[in-house]
């Protein structure tokens, strides 16, 4: 029994399934951090696999080649600068009025008949480098306001906006989840900014604006007294922020917009400039940390310094705004861990050899994959990084080119927003800013990130036929 087990198919699949079951347990039953969880079902998936004590954790003088060591360290190396620099960057724009610059300025360009859409797009750009909790918290606001000058459901307003957050999060760098499956699945983040946008572009106007505005004429929320006068009372009392004149449009736009334009260039440099002796150039400032550290100092001294904000306060408003990642890095490596073991335990080669007697292409596994990890227990975070460490030893030594990768990636991502729903953090604070009861949520919310899921999805599935 145990021989069969340890090698043979059937009980390699029946050791991974129990391993994840043993994760989901843990997370959902005994309220469990998911980084403890996945340590937890990792090792215990590394020994009842018979693998031994020194592979797991190496030796009393040595750990350097060992599973648990580098499967945290290998990824962490990789995105922990990108996170963390993303993080302050958006930090640097929100604290300095950026997303009301764009805000406002949208809703003037688009007036008041395309103010759905003109939220949706702030969603889309201030979403690129603010997580999607920060963006609700910074843009909630001028949602409210917009819908009590409309004099429309709050629905109508707050669906394109959480649609445009959503697709960013889970789609683009620098957020944890994309960044994370770049990591494990050895795609360039290059590549994933492409497909990222070309599937999840098409699904942000099936979801936030095609849904968003059947979705907002039927389910009427309005917007409560309390929520206006709590924002002008901000407005009049005036923080530091507020006094200082507001940052430029364009300065904003440039700063986000750095990073991804330096990323490209890298990335696609070397097809484009393969032989030039612009590419060590390009290769170098297009290193997704370099070219997050130049926008990072961009917006402190353009944002910051020049418009009066001291150096001491830029520094006090980078470390608050790093406190909350550690436990991302930390889910993020377990992730990594939990698939390093799936590899060493021949799992992958298991699971492999039973997809290609089904016929299941690999990209639908991967979404049904983290659609599973999602429903069950709510963090996209978990699910893409346990997916990616499930997925990543199927394609070892297959040849996959980085298009169909980040097509891989972009599948995991859309399955891991699936069906928002009571375990998913993101759903109470969208129920709570824009004044919904559980079942309006449901309506609205949960079936908005959906949408997005299966049209993202979709469109990665039918892209993987052409490269």
């Amino acid at each position: 029994m145990v021989d069969w087990l340890q090698h043979e198919t059937g009980g390699l699949l029946l050791l991974c399934a129990a391993a994840i079951a043993v994760l989901l347990f843990l997370i959902i039953k005994v309220k469990l951090e998911p980084f403890i969880s996945l340590l937890v079902s990792g090792l215990l998936l590394a020994l009842a696999a018979g693998l031994s004590v020194e592979e797991i954790v190496g030796t009393a003088l040595s750990s350097k080649e060992s599973i648990l060591e580098k499967g945290f360290g290998g990824i962490l190396g990789h995105i922990a600068p990108i996170i963390g620099l993303g993080t302050i960057l958006g930090a640097i724009l929100e604290a300095s009025g950026g997303a009301d610059v764009l805000t406002r300025r949208l809703l003037g360009v688009f007036g008041e008949r395309g103010a759905p859409l003109a939220m949706g797009l702030a969603g889309l750009i201030f979403g690129i480098p603010v997580f999607f909790d920060i963006g609700i918290f910074v843009l909630a606001p001028l949602v409210y306001i917009t819908a009590r000058r409309g004099g429309r459901s709050l629905v109508l307003y707050a669906m394109p906006l959480l649609a445009g957050l959503s697709m960013t999060h889970a789609f683009l760098p620098p957020h944890p989840g994309p960044v994370a499956a770049a990591g494990l699945l050895g795609v360039s983040l290059g590549w994933i900014i492409v497909m990222g946008l070309v599937c999840g572009l098409p699904a942000f106007l099936v979801a936030g604006v095609a849904w968003g505005s059947w979705i907002g004429k039927r389910v009427q929320i309005a917007v409560p007294d309390d929520y206006v006068v709590a924002e002008r009372a901000r407005e009049e009392e005036g923080g530091p922020a507020e006094k200082r004149p507001e940052p430029a449009l364009s300065l904003v736009l440039l700063i986000i917009a750095v990073p991804l334009v330096l990323i490209l260039l890298a990335t696609f440099g070397t097809v484009w400039w393969k032989e030039s002796a612009v590419l060590p150039v390009l290769t170098f400032f297009g290193n997704p940390a370099v070219a997050l550290t130049i926008a990072v100092l961009l917006a402190m001294w353009l944002l910051g310094l020049r418009r009066g904000i001291p150096a001491a306060e830029l520094s006090e408003l980078a470390t608050r705004s790093l406190r909350p990642i550690g436990m991302i890095l930390l889910v993020v490596g377990g992730g990594a861990f939990f698939g390093a073991v799936i590899s060493a335990t021949g799992v992958g080669k298991a699971l492999a050899g039973t997809l290609s007697d089904a016929g299941l292409p690999l990209i639908v596994l991967a979404y049904l994959i983290s659609c599973g990890l999602r429903l069950a227990q709510g963090s996209a975070t978990v699910a893409i990084a346990t997916t990616s460490g499930i997925v990543q030893p199927l394609l070892a030594g297959e040849g996959y080119g980085q298009a169909y990768l980040a097509l891989i990636a972009v599948a995991i991502a859309a399955g891991s927003i699936i069906a928002s729903h009571v375990n998913d953090g993101g759903f109470w604070i969208v129920s709570r800013y824009f004044n919904m009861s559980v079942r309006d949520t449901l309506k609205t919310w949960t079936v908005l990130e959906t949408i997005l899921s299966v049209t993202g999805f979709a469109a990665a599935a039918l892209l993987s036929l052409l490269v």
